[in-house]
């Protein structure tokens, strides 16, 4: 097929024309021998009637849809390894979501496949209309219906990596936060689950460039600047590494991989320590070019060859060789003290086991030479379970789900010798619902290793676990605070609705029957005022009491007839009723700026409505804020850049509330943390201190110094007034001799 095509529409520009014939020729490179003969000229055909037909629009970063589809068919071929009805399918959707032809034309066209990948493409485009960010209820329901097929939702990553990729330059910096936020809170995570390692990092990499700006450049300038160093280290630790593989006959090869910007991040979140503190930033990869035989003997060898050189570090042992993850990774991770005294991560696995682990479950499909391996139909099971519960903890299943796509692994094992993986952490119970929801209902405990131990035992890898049921049993309201897998929970609640269902039925049975033998007429609405008033929020409350008998049931009989004789004495003669006709409504000044956009304006004198700083960024005057309204019914003010914002943002998108700050912020002082690293000088905190000190407005709360190997970092409280004060005195510690950083701490 030509490599030129004839896409000269205005909708296009020069620039943007240049970059769909490369990505022409891209497809055609990675796809031509997965392409049926005539896919190409059917494909051109249909994108010329979709841009002609003047149906499809810019998205909100002002990006070209044919372009961007064509961007993401080129990751799915070339970052995935996904085949002809992946591409095909992100390159048709748009052209059936217009209406130029429909799903069954596409099934008739391309086959069965494609249409199915259409159909789940455009519920996706269903969620995309109003903004480029999917709320967390409506990702956790899409994942739901397109459990079914794992492809489309490795196509949505791709679309989400190209997205990334492409909002760079943007000036709609909201939606990009937004776009973002989502990426490092869902996509990431469901990177790593399906093996995407390589995309998920470049995920977490661009959601901190876009959310945290500066401390992704700092970093990136840091790696910069010790590359020259990093790189004599690691040809120095490698070096002895390979002359003694060569000397075994093995074939390798061997590569250093700098661990990601938001990986380092996190570990300086963790450590509480600046990038200089990190000393782990880059591993080791030996690849084995090993026959499948011979895989395992050979990564093990290598093990023995590296550990006889550096001494390992047992506790950092990861073997993933014996027992691969459910997503398909095998690999051998071991932790060595290399040279001047530093740990290095030596990861082992050969040519097979590497392309498994950048490209994911695709890859590990090819391998197997099968469209669906049990360990992919497990998965599948249990996004199901997790997500199925379509009721008030909607949001407290996908928090579950989130925790179980980063959770390690524990292997257990039947009295049969049946394996079984589950979440790190996991109980006896939580095994129990693994095996079947009617044997985890009836589990009253199990014996582990030949020792009886009770529900809320936790297990660990390669326990033998015999579990033991009573017909007697029934699962109970604190099982939910034992169990930890999403199944688990979703099982007991079942089971606890379908217990207080019949409990709700047997009480209001009972009670109604009390009433005929007494001959008392029932009335509803007359026992729906008297629960109301005996202080029962809920029906349900009052008959599960009924059920309990915490309640008698010839007391609320009593109670009943009582506010029956009330009622009847009541003179209803007295109410007054308006004609509707004579009512004229009075506008108020809210209708009139209903179309005004709602900002909450913090002020001291504010009266009326309750609202805290939050203390997990403790924003003070000036701070660019938003408000979020808590459960409670008050308002928390948090800064813009607080570190919970983009979580706040991406699943309670509905509660936050747009502030800004209003009059002047003399007069009220807020509490801020300043984090200050620097020589341990005998001199310095002096100079420090004397500096607070001598600022107006501002008062010197508290100081708490460590010292270590000549080097000191400490807390400073100090009160402010406003932002202006704070940097005039940031600016001012930082000229202080000694001083090496000076940041404001979030806490």
């Amino acid at each position: 097929m030509e490599t030129k095509t004839d896409l000269k529409h205005p909708f296009f520009t020069a620039e943007e024309r240049g970059i769909l014939f490369d990505l022409y020729r891209q497809l055609l490179r990675l796809s031509g021998d997965a392409l049926q003969p005539d896919d190409c000229r059917k494909l051109k055909l249909t994108l010329q009637r979709t841009v002609e037909s003047g149906r499809v629009g810019r998205d909100l970063f002002g990006l070209n849809p044919i372009i961007k589809d064509m961007q993401t068919a080129v990751i799915v071929a070339d970052e995935i390894g996904m085949r002809r009805a992946s591409i095909l399918g992100v390159m048709l959707h748009d052209t059936v979501r217009i209406g130029l032809c429909t799903t069954q034309q596409i099934a008739q066209e391309y086959g069965d496949d494609v249409a199915g990948i259409v159909r789940g493409l455009l519920r996706v485009q269903e969620l995309y209309t109003k903004s480029p960010a999917v709320e967390s209820e409506n990702f956790r329901n899409l994942l739901l219906s397109f459990a079914e097929d794992v492809r489309v939702i490795l196509i949505m990553i791709a679309n989400r990596v190209n997205l990334m990729r492409q909002i760079k330059d943007a000036t709609n910096d909201e939606a990009r936060l937004q776009v973002a936020g989502e990426a490092a809170y869902l996509y990431a995570p469901l990177a790593h689950k399906l093996g995407l390692y390589k995309l998920k990092s470049e995920l977490e990499d661009l959601a901190l460039k876009y959310t945290e700006h500066d401390i992704y450049y700092h970093i990136k300038e840091k790696l910069n600047e010790t590359k020259a160093s990093r790189d004599r280290y690691i040809a120095a630790f490698i070096g002895p590494i390979e002359q003694k593989l060569k000397e075994a006959g093995l074939k390798f090869h061997i590569k250093g991989r700098t661990k990601s910007i938001h990986s380092i991040y996190q570990k300086m979140k963790k450590q509480k320590c600046a990038f200089e503190g990190v000393y782990d930033l880059f591993a080791i990869r030996v690849i084995l070019d090993a026959a499948p035989e011979r895989e395992k003997q050979e990564c093990w060898q290598v093990y023995s060859i590296v550990t006889d050189m550096y001494q390992p570090n047992p506790k950092r042992l990861r073997d993933w060789l014996s027992v691969p993850k459910s997503n398909g990774y095998e690999s051998l991770h071991i932790t060595v003290m290399g040279p001047e005294g530093k740990w290095v991560e030596v990861q082992i696995r050969t040519e097979r086991m590497d392309e498994v682990a950048e490209r994911g479950l695709a890859a590990h499909w090819r391998y197997k030479g099968v469209k669906g391996e049990s360990g992919l139909d497990e998965w599948l099971t249990s996004v199901r379970e997790a997500l199925e519960s379509n009721d008030a903890q909607g949001l407290e299943a996908m928090d579950q789900f989130k925790m179980d796509l980063y959770e390690d692994e524990v292997f257990v094992f039947t009295p049969k010798g049946d394996l079984f993986k589950l979440g790190k952490g996991s109980t006896v119970l939580d095994f129990a619902f693994a095996i079947h929801s009617r044997v985890g209902c009836r589990c009253i405990g199990a014996k582990v290793n030949g020792r009886n131990v009770p529900l809320r035992q936790k297990l660990q890898s390669g326990d033998q676990v015999e579990i033991m049921t009573s017909n007697t049993q029934t699962p109970k309201q604190d099982w939910l605070n034992i169990v930890t897998t999403s199944k688990a929970r979703t099982k007991i609640r079942q089971a606890l609705k379908e217990i207080a269902a019949k409990q709700y039925a047997f009480a209001k049975e009972t009670l109604e029957r009390k009433f005929k033998n007494r001959k008392i007429e029932y009335d509803e609405p007359i026992m729906m005022r008297l629960i109301k008033r005996m202080g029962y929020k809920v029906v349900t409350d009052f008959y599960q009491a009924i059920a309990d008998e915490t309640l008698d049931v010839n007391l609320i009989i009593d109670r009943y007839l009582e506010q029956q004789r009330r009622e009847s004495d009541t003179n209803h003669d007295e109410i007054v009723y308006r004609s509707a006709e004579g009512y004229n409504m009075t506008p108020t000044d809210e209708a009139t700026s209903a179309t005004r956009e709602d900002v909450l304006v913090i002020d001291q004198n504010l009266k009326g409505i309750d609202f805290t700083l939050a203390r997990c960024c403790s924003p003070i005057y000036g701070d660019d804020v938003f408000g979020f309204v808590s459960v409670t019914g008050g308002i928390k003010i948090h800064r813009c850049d607080c570190p919970n914002a983009t979580d706040l943002r991406t699943r309670f998108g509905y509660r936050i509330v747009k502030a800004r700050w209003a009059g002047k912020g003399a007069g009220k002082q807020y509490p801020v943390n300043l984090r200050v690293v620097g020589h341990d000088d005998i001199g310095i905190v002096t100079n420090l201190t004397s500096i607070i000190s001598k600022e107006a407005g501002i008062t010197l709360r508290g100081i708490a110094i460590d010292s270590n190997d000549g080097l000191f970092a400490g807390t400073l409280t100090i009160m402010v007034d406003n932002t202006a004060h704070l940097e005039t005195l940031v600016k001012k510690l930082r000229t202080v001799k000694g001083v090496k950083q000076v940041e404001r701490n979030n806490v």
